[in-house]
């Protein structure tokens, strides 16, 4: 009542009780956010319904307690990752993949290849869809399909440019697993063009095809 009074009377005590009132409030406030600060971290459930996001007691006393490490038969040790040793061994496993499509006179040669253990898929070895295999004489086989006695002589040497170091980097991949490795032709005249390049490739002509 005696401040009342006093700043009816004076109107001039009436601003600074104004600025002295507000220097109290702000501190007030400051105060209040920073005890709602403390609360927020002791107490996440309380802060996050604050916030409109809704923490259960269970998960806020999950996040103050280390989760227990396993012990017993419930532990297990990290799995390492599969080693891959020069050749990326991990890899020479046969999978029968899907044809890559789009020569289906082609495809339905390599399906007939002798013995092969998988007609109607192509096999993926060590990064690379080969035409076929034999698992009984452990086998990869491409198949070549040309018309290599139709073609003239300077598309013969196109067609060998490309194939011979295909094959032989083919070959390097199959042998890299354990694997033989073969490639059937069409012609006789093919088979003893790729033979006059490189001798030591294993070439067979189909008579299935």
């Amino acid at each position: 009542m005696g401040v009342g009074l006093c700043v009816l009377v004076a109107p001039e005590i009436a601003v600074g009780a104004v600025i002295v009132l507000g220097v109290v409030v702000v501190a007030v406030a400051i105060k209040e956010e920073l005890g709602a600060y403390e609360l927020r971290q002791l107490y996440p459930e309380e802060a996050g319904t604050a916030r409109g996001t809704k923490v259960s007691p269970q998960e806020a006393e999950a996040q103050r307690k280390p989760k227990p490490e396993p012990v017993g038969q419930d532990w297990r040790p990290p799995v390492p990752p599969v080693p891959l040793d020069r050749t990326n061994r991990a890899s020479c496993e046969p999978v029968p993949v899907r044809h890559l499509g789009g020569n289906d006179p082609h495809n339905e040669c390599a399906d007939k290849i002798p013995n092969n253990s998988f007609p109607g898929w192509d096999v993926l070895v060590n990064g690379k869809n080969f035409d076929g295999l034999v698992l009984a004489a452990r086998t990869l086989w491409e198949v070549k399909t040309d018309n290599f006695d139709t073609y003239p002589l300077d598309l013969r040497r196109i067609v060998l440019d490309d194939q011979i170091p295909k094959m032989q980097s083919e070959r390097e991949l199959a042998r890299a697993c354990g694997f033989d490795f073969k490639v059937a032709v069409r012609s006789a005249a093919h088979k003893a063009a790729l033979l006059k390049r490189d001798s030591t490739l294993r070439v067979v002509v189909m008579d299935w095809c």
